[in-house]
């Protein structure tokens, strides 16, 4: 019987040296794929993804919580690591350094599978390409989070900084669910009104846009737009805040409205940021979440 997804995960598993602004450090297997398998997994759905390693880091395999016949592995000569010095108590500032990074995705690796939503989760530009994109979009919608297209690695030094997009406009037409954070929708648009640069990317093409930020998530179709905060009690689960964010979202989206998946979406971040690590509840636990912590009115309908 032929496989079937809600989503389709790609990208990189990566060692992750966290130092804190106290420079208490903490090693972790991290990246987006980690983090947004379990927040869509959380949520009941069907999840698939494609992951690049070196042989011999294979054992980082067993972080994933969905179901190890899901997890299609291609070897690579690099794994991903990556040392994140955070400055600042509630880790919204850092610097990042590429200690490595694995082989570039192509069509080739993508398995012969049903997928509703296949999801790009990148970590450093090269992990994959726009014609990737625009060949899956033939199969299935589209999602990105923009990071893995701004954030390069200086190939010497391993420094890692940001910059636009050069191939944005071409590829953002082919996207369904375009994620940014406020800063990464500033190298985009060139706005620092968020508001602005939402509807500036949806302009271009992007046909829904996600831009999160430490306080909360704000969701642009086109047509509404839509902002919903993230309650989270502490910080202790930082890490993964975005991918949580935009895998709870586009996963519950393709049943649910906009309004609705965005409140499920930080429901689901604030419930996992207040552990370390992927979120490992359950649909349930979401849902207590919202009932204890999200009033009626905690959904702000944005004139623009």
């Amino acid at each position: 019987m032929r496989k079937h997804y809600d989503t389709l995960e790609i990208g990189h598993i990566s060692l992750d040296y966290n130092i804190d602004y106290l420079d208490n450090q903490i090693i972790e297997v991290g990246g987006a794929v980690i983090y947004s398998s379990a927040a869509a997994y959380a949520g009941g759905y069907k999840v698939g993804v494609v992951t690049k390693l070196a042989p011999q880091d294979k054992d980082r395999l067993n972080c994933f919580l969905i179901d190890k016949d899901d997890v299609f592995y291609i070897p690579s000569k690099e794994s991903t690591s990556i040392r994140n010095k955070y400055h600042t108590a509630d880790k919204e500032r850092r610097t990042c350094t590429c200690i490595g990074q694995g082989d570039s995705f192509s069509i080739q690796d993508i398995p012969d599978v049903d997928v509703d939503v296949y999801h790009f989760a990148g970590l450093i530009y090269g992990d994959f390409d726009g014609d990737l994109m625009i060949e899956l979009s033939k199969r299935g919608k589209i999602a990105v989070d923009v990071q893995a297209l701004l954030r390069h690695a200086n190939r010497e030094t391993g420094e890692m900084y940001f910059e636009d997009w050069a191939d944005k406009k071409r590829v953002l037409p082919y996207i369904d669910y375009l994620k940014t954070d406020t800063a990464e929708a500033e190298i985009l648009t060139g706005q620092t009104d968020r508001v602005v640069a939402a509807q500036l990317l949806r302009e271009w093409g992007a046909k829904e846009v996600v831009i999160t930020n430490s306080a909360e998530v704000l969701a642009f179709d086109g047509n509404e737009m839509y902002t919903c905060p993230i309650k989270a009690r502490n910080l202790s689960g930082r890490s993964g805040r975005g991918d949580t964010t935009f895998a709870a979202y586009i996963t519950q989206r393709q049943s649910h409205s906009m309004a609705d998946s965005l409140l499920w979406a930080t429901a689901t971040v604030s419930t996992k940021m207040e552990a370390p690590g992927p979120y490992k509840g359950k649909r349930a636990d979401i849902e207590a979440y919202i009932k204890e912590f999200y009033s009626d009115d905690c959904i702000k309908k944005i004139k623009y």
